[in-house]
């Protein structure tokens, strides 16, 4: 009468292997260390490991070991405050070749890593982060959006072979065109219409002015906002960091949080990046001899050679840029050269295709656009600008045609990493400037997740007490369910990434309640079914399975809340709907099923069994 199948011990016991499997990396606490990286290709060399430990000793700072690690060269410390002035020393010694963050550095064993096996992620308010609070520029993003409407109205005019004397921007976003005295009036006007339905049209004669609406400025403005958060959101996801916060606040600003953060400079450098890549056309002519005449032809810029300097005439006119590339990945080409694979979306296929289709034998340019926040201080206060770095990477042949897939090389390998990594999330809208930075130490979280893990650890041993003095026999099995309650969820998380944070604690302490109560009413059943007269076995098959269906019902609704406060709610409510559904999902598991497959191990085989220690 009382049995309980083979197979359903066999999956049993490879839960219990793979939760300890999973489980067992949290055991391996992270050390305190500073992580320094180079920049452009600075290296990371057993000399850099000489001056590190140099540096470190005069500052009286006993580093755990000074390896590289990942590519960067990772320096491990006993503690914070030994972090914090090992963090100091290195920044001001290793100059701006090197960035030195803080860092926390994994302890777990490379076999576990073998498994995919990692910690659990822990929010901002366990293990620190970083927060970040940004404005936008949007005064640049009008400016780069009117801009490309002028070279549209020059493309248009020339397309339809509109001869035109001048076609510049104003001062109130207005774009005043001057067209040549054979020109006519009419036609242009025409085009323009079509072509740019939402600009209205002004003036007589040979001089016109394109507006631009109100209403299509304040579109402009919002959505420069819009898409920076979307570019923020891929940025992030290229950092790997797990349930990050970004939000608008206000009309012009954008909080970021990133848990487990400590990494500041490569934070910054992935989110505020604004570089990009520009394939432009080279323009015939000497280049020297225009930079220093300032002689330049109306279609021309002159631009620099990334090492050498040598100026070189390229059109001003853009063939396509990073916002139309959606594609890219970091390549090392046939002659060992690293750089970028690019592949772009269909106006931009169809803008390379058109161009390299009429000019192959001619050269084009790829030219590094980098957008460089400066702060200065003006009459003791700090002024934020922004300097515009522009360099030609390389100048090719085109020896055939493309359209939407090709590469482009002469970057360096870390750069061509983060170039193409910039390149995938898109790039933003309008500037951004960082005007709040806050980091969340991990001394703070520690002490969070000591008081959470007591508060789990009380309420587990509390219940374990009561359950064993009420319930005796059934009572113990019932904290061995619990334990293994504990053991699965923690697993969970750690498998999949989930994030703990503090509302994820009372979500685990809920879910432990909810296993109890799971439990309670098994033990009650069996009991009512005792007081009947019921045999004892009898009483147990009975128990379980009458329970059962209440218990399923009971949990779904549970589980109905915790999907829904995950679907609609933010950071916190999410945390805590995360851990409260993987805790009801396991408390189920062992409290139906392996809960009955310990009772049966024990009761199974006492032929004259006539009382249960319940």
């Amino acid at each position: 009468m009382l049995e309980f199948p083979r197979w359903k011990y066999f999956v049993i016991l490879l839960v219990l292997a793979l939760s300890v499997l999973y489980a067992l990396p949290n055991v391996y606490q992270s050390d305190y260390a500073v992580q320094v990286t180079g920049n452009r290709g600075a290296a990371l060399d057993d000399a850099l490991k000489t001056r590190v430990s140099g540096y470190l000793q005069q500052a009286g700072v006993q580093p755990k070991s000074v390896a590289v690690e990942n590519d960067s060269l990772l320096v491990r410390v006993v503690d914070a405050d030994a972090q914090t002035l090992a963090a100091d020393t290195l920044r001001e010694n290793l100059g701006e070749n090197y960035t030195a963050a803080l860092n926390l550095a994994s302890n777990v064993p490379v076999w576990l890593q073998r498994f995919g096996a990692q910690p659990m992620v822990l929010g901002l308010d366990l293990q620190g982060g970083v927060h970040f609070v940004l404005q936008i520029d949007q005064k640049a993003a009008l400016e780069k959006r009117v801009d490309a409407y002028v070279e549209d109205v020059r493309v248009t005019l020339r397309d339809n072979r509109i001869r035109y004397t001048a076609v510049d921007r104003r001062a109130d976003h207005s774009i005043a065109v001057t067209l040549a005295s054979d020109a006519d009036p009419a036609k242009a006007r025409e085009q323009l219409a079509r072509t740019m339905p939402s600009l209205s049209l002004e003036g007589e004669g040979n001089r016109l002015v394109v507006r631009i609406p109100e209403a299509e400025l304040t579109r402009i403005a919002g959505s420069a906002i819009e898409q920076n958060i979307a570019t923020l959101r891929n940025r992030v996801n290229e950092l790997g960091v797990a349930e990050p916060i970004i939000q608008r606040q206000g009309d012009d600003r954008i909080v970021v949080q990133l848990p487990g953060v400590q990494d500041t400079a490569a934070a910054k450098r992935m989110i505020g990046a604004t570089a990009t890549l520009e394939y432009r056309a080279v323009i015939d002519g000497n280049a020297a001899d225009a930079l220093a005449t300032g002689r330049v032809p109306p279609e021309a810029k002159v631009f620099q050679r990334r090492g050498t300097g040598e100026p070189v005439l390229l059109s001003k006119r853009v063939i396509v840029t990073g916002d139309q590339m959606v594609a890219a990945t970091s390549m090392i080409d046939q002659n060992g050269q690293p750089g970028v694979s690019v592949t772009l979306n269909n106006v931009g296929g169809d803008r390379m295709f058109e161009f390299t289709s009429g000019n192959v034998g001619k050269p084009m340019a790829v030219v590094f656009t980098e957008r460089i926040p400066q702060v200065t201080m003006v009459n003791g206060e700090e002024v934020r600008s922004f300097r515009v770095k522009e360099e030609v990477i390389s100048v090719a042949t085109i020896n055939g045609v493309f359209g939407k897939n090709f590469q482009t090389t002469g970057l360096e390998k870390a750069e061509a990493e983060e170039l193409a990594k910039l390149l995938r999330a898109g790039s933003l809208a309008a500037p951004m400037d960082f005007v709040e930075e806050r980091i969340v130490g991990p001394s703070l979280g520690k002490e969070n997740v000591e008081r959470g893990v007591t508060a789990v650890l009380y309420a587990f041993l509390f219940t374990l007490v009561f359950f064993g003095v009420y319930y005796r026999m059934f009572g113990l099995i019932t904290g061995i369910a619990l334990l293994f309650n504990l053991l699965i969820v923690v697993a969970v998380m750690s498998l999949f990434t989930a994030t703990m944070t503090l509302p994820g604690f009372a979500g685990l302490a809920l879910s432990i309640g909810l296993s109890v109560d799971a439990n309670v009413l098994i033990n009650e059943r069996i009991r009512e079914e005792l007081r009947a007269g019921v045999p004892p076995k009898a009483s147990i098959v009975t128990g379980y399975e009458k329970a059962s269906g209440t218990i399923l019902d009971a949990n779904l609704t549970a589980i109905i809340a915790g999907i829904a406060l995950y679907a609609f709610g933010t950071g916190p409510l999410k945390g805590f709907a995360v851990t409260l559904v993987i805790g009801i999902l396991a408390s189920m598991f062992t409290a139906i099923t392996v809960s009955r497959a310990i009772v049966t191990l024990v009761y199974a085989r006492r032929k004259k069994l006539k009382s249960l220690a319940i």
